[in-house]
């Protein structure tokens, strides 16, 4: 299993496993902590990380601070693809969208302020706001881009709808137009009940159709289904209290669990494992909170599930 995939027609490189920063600086797992995964997944050859506008315990823009002061303590921005997202609502009104220019600019100014850089390297809409024309979004991410401020972009959240007009109306341009997506997508989403932010856009036929024949990679967040499938595992009366909870994903549980004794692998390899098997480019967020998770989520790479394991899941 390659352990990186090159963008089409660019010059980015992504890690297969991208390390996800949102429990940054929260509890589970704090600064120091933070900071020896960063070293470890370095370490490891490893270089992409996410991080966003609004990841906030206990401010926003907490997360990329603590990775903002990471990259001062080891001077190490350039061994760095770092992504970062902006636009995301208000958590008080979340179907308040605050996407304008001036917005993005806001927020793009604080996180390079917050990562102590003077540009990221993938730059993603967080949510989308389909009152602006996507030319009209397009047109701001690449003054960015002229600016120096960003090397690409991307977006979050969108529908493929949305997607295919902002790659029509990038090509019509001359523009690279977004090199990535990142959606709602695991190995429990196809059955899973509704989320209870219903501004999350989940990966369907149709989203997974696009990615199979766009030069737009998936980079899904949510790969471990929130942890679902062990805690069925382990701790059933919690899991039953999941909006994976049904029994089409009950069905997959036994199917992963069946791969898992297979590979000799852990659950959470194999729950991983489905994004990493997909027939259409992927490189998948996986957050840490310890160096032994971390070494047990980077081991995935190395384990040779096949797409067939997943089939009809």
């Amino acid at each position: 299993m390659a352990d990186r995939l090159l963008v089409p027609d660019t010059d980015l490189t992504l890690d297969r496993i991208i390390f996800g920063s949102v429990r940054f600086g929260t509890d589970r797992c704090v600064e120091t902590t933070a900071h020896q995964l960063l070293d470890a997944y370095l370490d490891m050859g490893c270089r992409t990380v996410d991080t966003a506008r609004i990841y906030l315990p206990p401010t926003p823009g907490c997360g990329e601070e603590v990775i903002g002061r990471w990259i001062r303590r080891t001077g190490r921005r350039h061994d760095l693809t770092l992504m970062t997202k902006g636009g995301h609502p208000e958590i008080q009104t979340m179907h308040t969208p605050r996407m304008t220019r001036a917005d993005m600019e806001s927020d793009l100014h604080d996180s390079l302020r917050a990562l102590q850089t003077d540009y990221v390297d993938v730059y993603y809409y967080h949510r989308d706001d389909v009152s602006i024309p996507v030319g009209e979004l397009i047109e701001t991410m690449e003054d960015f881009r002229r600016a120096g401020k960003i090397r690409y972009y991307a977006c979050s959240n969108w529908t493929t709808a949305r997607m295919q007009e902002a790659d029509a109306y990038a090509a019509a341009h001359g523009y690279r137009g977004f090199v990535a997506n990142q959606c709602l997508y695991n190995a429990g989403v196809g059955h899973m009940n509704p989320p209870g932010d219903d501004t999350l856009c989940a990966a369907d036929e149709n989203m997974i159709a696009y990615h199979s024949a766009s030069k737009n990679v998936m980079t899904p967040y949510s790969g471990l289904a929130g942890g679902y499938f062990q805690r069925l595992l382990d701790d059933p009366s919690a899991a039953a209290r999941s909006n994976y909870h049904t029994p089409g994903n009950i069905c997959a549980a036994r199917r992963m669990e069946e791969i898992a004794r297979r590979y000799d692998a852990t659950l959470t390899q194999t729950v991983l494992g489905f994004l990493l098997t997909r027939p259409f480019p992927v490189a998948a967020l996986a957050g840490s909170s310890s160096l032994s998770h971390l070494q047990e989520t980077m081991q995935t790479l190395h384990i040779p599930f096949q797409p067939g394991d997943y089939a009809d899941m």
